[in-house]
């Protein structure tokens, strides 16, 4: 898992920040066993001198403080170089694995996002991206110290005496066992707790976005017992992981602490024996250990606990590094089921041509048919309506011309152009789109409508804005088109926002265009202000108006009305009227609206 498929590529980019760094945390554990050396060696010193009647000088110990110093000074340095090294590769892994994650997000079909809530994909980008970098961090950090300074300890501690070693080495074995036995049911306990903090996530999320409605329906009591019930549920999770790792810690220490407990009293010991001119033997080895001796050999071990320690964060970081990179991958290995085709190449000469032969489309996990049958051709600079009853398959047939679902082949072309047979990014180059639901970032007002034309000037976005009938409306704004839209652009109004999602597509100025119910929000007079730009601008360009009103389309060159999914006529608007009962019937509907003097407002 560590070696994971989706990290190598990054091992390898940062291959020399990781090297770098082991190879300073390789020295500073190195130097870091002279400390116990020096300790023993002064010890005894003063032991001798006590002995002997004489009183230390500089001279005598001048070499162990001129010895502290030097390790002193590479602990600094290389402390530095390990943490600047391999925290700055783990923080670029894991950018760059985020970068990844976005891109996969981007090119996935909304299939996925029907399927899988967007709080649980916001988890993995948070807290499951935490945790690699971590593990990949600190784990790095912690990986090497229970690896290289155990090693040099433990070769230390035999030099010096290898039965004490062999002694105190046999308890700290059951640290290594129980960390293999509890690491796979760890990782279960932070996977289980993950998908808890999921399901928060999600919770939360819906609940920030639908806090209007829930405040309308006086149902502020009710979200909050089912949000105390997720909560509790993530808190259980989050404390049965714990309450493990907690337990694997308390072991841990207490068999350190009995090695401990028993060094100590076999060191005094051994000191006692020695200092009465009778050494301590064991097992037929004699123990010549000096007061300075057992002192270093203490400090070996008090060195070696850190290690045995960090086995217990290392098993807890790895259980929740494999669970999350699960996850991950799980996310990473999903389909792209609007992969362009090994032959798509991008579309050549849009004029705006449209073609749809037989097209038949039904969504996921559906078992009636979104749209049956449906063919029409609109030619290049034809303006066409597109009209029907609510549910009728007018949204669903603009998400297939903008590629958003794949479609079979030979049914949707472009100028003659297969687009399952183009590249999706010039299928939607080619198309300009205003969508029902606007949507509009937390930018400025400049910024949003030249979202598709960065380079834009002032003239050209003021001239995008005239065309959505909205320029007046941004000027009267204190900060005019450096107004700072707050989230989902909640600064403006409902048609302020379709007008302003109509002028970002009106600068794209692309041969296609569609208005996808997108003059919904405001009142008749702007209606028609905005209706007649589109006839004036777009002139010689196709356009494709959605609309809910058949006035909104009255101006159309032809008008397709859908009804279940089906095309029940394709025809000018005059002849509509005797071959469409649907049109028939929207426009006696709009008829008696505007008699009890019905319309909607800006």
């Amino acid at each position: 898992m560590l070696f994971h498929r989706y990290l190598k590529p990054f091992y390898l980019r940062y291959a020399p920040l990781y090297l770098l760094g082991i190879a300073a945390l390789v020295v500073v554990n190195y130097a870091q066993l002279y400390i116990p050396e020096y300790l023993g060696s002064l010890i005894d010193l003063c032991t001798a001198a006590a002995r002997e009647g004489t009183p230390l000088t500089v001279s005598d110990i001048g070499g162990l403080l001129l010895g502290v110093l030097l390790v002193a000074v590479i602990l600094f340095v290389g402390r530095s170089i390990w943490r600047l090294s391999i925290f700055n590769a783990s923080g670029k892994t894991e950018a760059g694995l985020r970068r990844l994650m976005f891109g996969k997000s981007e090119r996935l079909s909304p299939r996925y996002y029907h399927e899988n809530k967007v709080g649980g994909v916001m988890a993995w980008f948070t807290s499951d991206l935490s945790t690699v970098e971590e593990y990949l961090g600190w784990g790095t950090v912690m990986s090497v110290d229970a690896i290289f300074l155990s090693l040099l300890t433990v070769w230390r501690m035999i030099r010096l005496d290898w039965v004490m070693t062999l002694f105190l080495l046999l308890p700290l074995l059951l640290i290594i066992v129980w960390g293999a036995l509890v690491e796979k049911y760890m990782s279960m306990k932070w996977d289980a707790r993950q998908q808890a903090f999921d399901r928060l996530y999600d919770f939360s999320q819906e609940s920030f976005t639908g806090l209007a409605v829930i405040k309308a329906f006086v149902k502020e009591t009710q979200e909050l017992h089912a949000f105390a019930k997720v909560a509790r549920r993530n808190r259980d999770e989050s404390v049965s992981f714990v309450r493990l790792s907690v337990l694997f810690d308390v072991i841990i220490s207490i068999i350190i602490g009995v090695c401990m407990a028993a060094l100590l009293a076999l060191g005094g010991y051994f000191v006692w024996r020695l200092t009465g001119g009778a050494p301590a033997v064991i097992f037929g080895h004699e123990m010549d250990l000096t007061a300075g001796g057992v002192v270093t050999f203490i400090g070996y071990f008090d060195t070696l606990i850190w290690p045995m320690m960090a086995m217990g964060q290392i098993v807890s970081m790895r259980s929740r590094f494999r669970a999350s990179m699960r996850r991950i991958t799980r996310f990473l290995d999903e389909e792209e089921e609007l992969r362009d085709a090994p032959d798509a190449a991008p579309l050549r000469d849009v004029r705006g041509g449209i073609a749809v032969r037989h097209l038949t489309f039904a969504y996921p996990a559906t078992e009636s048919d979104a749209l049956s049958d449906v063919s029409f051709t609109v030619a290049p600079g034809e303006t066409v309506g597109i009209v029907g009853r609510v549910g009728c398959g007018k949204t669903t047939l603009v998400s297939l011309l903008l590629r958003l679902w794949n479609v079979p082949e030979g049914t949707v072309l472009f100028d003659g152009q297969d687009i399952m047979h183009a590249t999706a990014a010039s299928v939607r180059e080619a198309v300009a789109y205003v969508p029902q639901d606007q949507f509009l970032f937390s930018d400025t007002i400049r910024g949003n409508i030249a979202l598709a034309k960065p380079d834009a000037t002032d003239d050209e976005i003021r001239a995008a804005a005239r065309f959505a009938d909205v320029d007046d409306n941004i000027t009267a704004f204190r900060g005019g088109y450096d107004t700072v839209l707050g989230e989902r652009g909640v600064t403006l109004s409902g048609g302020q926002k379709q007008r302003v999602a109509m002028a970002r597509a009106a600068l794209k100025d692309a041969p296609i265009m569609i208005f996808d119910d997108s003059v919904s929000a405001v009142d008749m007079a702007t209606e028609e202000r905005i209706l007649s730009n589109i006839a004036k601008e777009r002139r010689g360009k196709t356009t494709l108006i959605v609309a809910s009103r058949v006035s909104t389309v009255a101006g159309a060159d032809r008008i397709l009305v859908l009804r279940d999914g089906r095309v029940e006529a394709f025809d000018t608007p005059a002849r509509l009227s005797e071959t469409s009962e649907t049109y028939r019937t929207m426009v006696r509907l709009q008829a008696l609206e505007r008699e009890a003097g019905g319309g909607e407002t800006a």
